[in-house]
């Protein structure tokens, strides 16, 4: 599988999202999915999630939080912090979130589309005493269940074409295109040609047919 970035800088950018949230709800006293939609918003969720090592280790969490509210042109005065022992719920929620970020590298606002952040924090427990993979494997199964259509056919239908018209304007076999649709076939195993083919022909990139769970 391909991850989002580097796993050199992952502690640390888990660390840096545990902390960003845990400082924005106990701190800045903002409400968790209030703020996760300004980090999204601000366009911080996409450097991180990239990995842009500016933002995943060249920042604290703090910073991270404050930065947020300064790219949407709401600066708020930066206070002292003072490091807490106490591991909260929003601490454990950005130390997961950004593990299965960089282990299934989509974005975070794919991931809360279909599993909002606050679903993610009632799952502290009994997540925080497991494996973080129980949690990857949790998070797979509830986006499964909530996303039925797969990559392809969101693009088709984005494009506004019908899958006859796809396999004409690509060139793949219409029973082909079906079959990836229905997951009768793999598309993760699909040929290379048949990815580029189809990503042509819906104006995308290879890598966005791809089922990511």
């Amino acid at each position: 599988m391909i991850h989002a970035y580097d796993k050199l800088y992952l502690e640390k950018a888990r660390t840096s999202l545990a902390v960003m949230l845990d400082f924005a709800v106990r701190d800045l006293d903002q409400e968790l999915s209030d703020f996760f939609a300004l980090f999204i918003v601000s366009g911080l969720a996409d450097l991180f999630e990239s990995g842009d090592v500016s933002i995943i280790a060249g920042r604290s969490g703090v910073e991270l939080a404050y930065e947020v509210y300064e790219r949407i042109g709401m600066p708020k005065e930066r206070n002292a912090f003072y490091f807490k022992e106490t591991r909260s719920k929003e601490y454990w929620t950005g130390w997961a979130l950004a593990y299965y970020q960089w282990y299934t590298s989509q974005s975070f606002a794919d991931i809360i589309r279909y599993v909002s952040i606050n679903d993610i924090r009632r799952m502290y427990n009994p997540y925080h005493e497991m494996d973080i993979m129980q949690f990857v494997d949790h998070m797979n199964e509830m986006i499964r269940n909530m996303k039925t259509d797969t990559n392809l056919k969101l693009l088709r239908l984005r494009a506004g074409l019908s899958q006859s018209k796809l396999a004409e304007a690509s060139g793949v076999p219409l029973r082909t295109i079906q079959q990836y649709e229905q997951r009768q076939k793999n598309i993760n195993k699909a040929q290379a040609e048949y990815l580029f083919m189809l990503a042509s022909a819906l104006s995308c990139d290879p890598v966005d047919l791809i089922e990511k769970i």
